[in-house]
């Protein structure tokens, strides 16, 4: 894996990576598209994930005070879960059916939400029923394509809660579902030592990212921020349904 546009996609992907550990939505959504550009999309999802896992931990110190337990401790189980069912299902399932219903779930809710159809409803608690549900596909999603933003996101927007924690949770539970996936890839031999040495070259850029995205965090304002969670997630949404469905 060398070349001048192999290394400018892997630089943009990692660095897409760390924003988005850094607490920007949905950001990480557009490595494996952008990577893929320069290899197979299951080898991109392979080469990224030590960047991933290297990211989230920085994004973890960074968010050690913010985040919201209930929320951890509904979704740790469930993310496990739609991992273990990923990986036993990667020959039977495929990306694109999987794209594009998670694509409509997202791109319906995110309408619904910049047409200002419950946005000003009061927030919701964290119900164990649907935090399991949205978990599981997270988890599944997040195995199958790094997607699990968009079943995250439709579970904990209604929640309403401040943007740091929101960013923070997000970090957390996406740091243990990297881990957990780690064996899951490898037994199935999307992950080896020849694309490790590749990633070791892309940790710079990802860990700087990750530090650029708390610090614009902290800057954009709350409403602003949330306004940039439901774009993202309806274009991302789109984009799988785009993906599922494109001849």
């Amino acid at each position: 894996m060398d070349g001048i546009w192999f290394w400018t996609a892997a630089v943009a992907a990692s660095i897409a990576v760390g924003l988005s550990k850094g607490g920007l939505p949905v950001v990480a959504m557009m490595s494996v598209p952008i990577l893929s550009l320069v290899m197979p999309p299951l080898q991109a999802a392979g080469l990224l994930l030590p960047i991933y896992i290297v990211s989230d931990w920085f994004g973890v110190w960074a968010y050690r005070r913010s985040y919201d337990l209930r929320v951890l401790k509904i979704m740790f189980p469930a993310t496990a879960v739609g991992i273990l069912i990923g990986w036993a299902t990667a020959n039977l399932v495929s990306e694109a059916m999987v794209g594009g219903v998670i694509g409509a779930l997202g791109s319906s809710f995110a309408a619904s939400r910049l047409l200002g159809w419950g946005a000003t409803a009061e927030a919701r608690p964290a119900r164990v029923g649907p935090g399991l549900v949205w978990g599981t596909a997270a988890g599944f999603t997040s195995f199958v394509s790094h997607a699990g933003g968009p079943p995250y996101q439709i579970y904990t927007v209604p929640l309403q809660m401040p943007k740091a924690v929101f960013a923070g949770t997000s970090t957390i539970l996406f740091t243990w579902v990297n881990t957990v996936k780690l064996p899951a890839y490898w037994s199935i031999g999307i992950l080896s030592f020849d694309s490790l040495n590749t990633a070791v070259w892309l940790f710079l850029p990802a860990t700087l990212a990750v530090f650029a995205g708390v610090r614009l965090v902290r800057w954009l304002p709350e409403q602003l921020f949330f306004k940039l969670v439901l774009w993202a997630l309806l274009i991302l949404s789109l984009r799988m349904l785009w993906v599922a469905f494109a001849p």
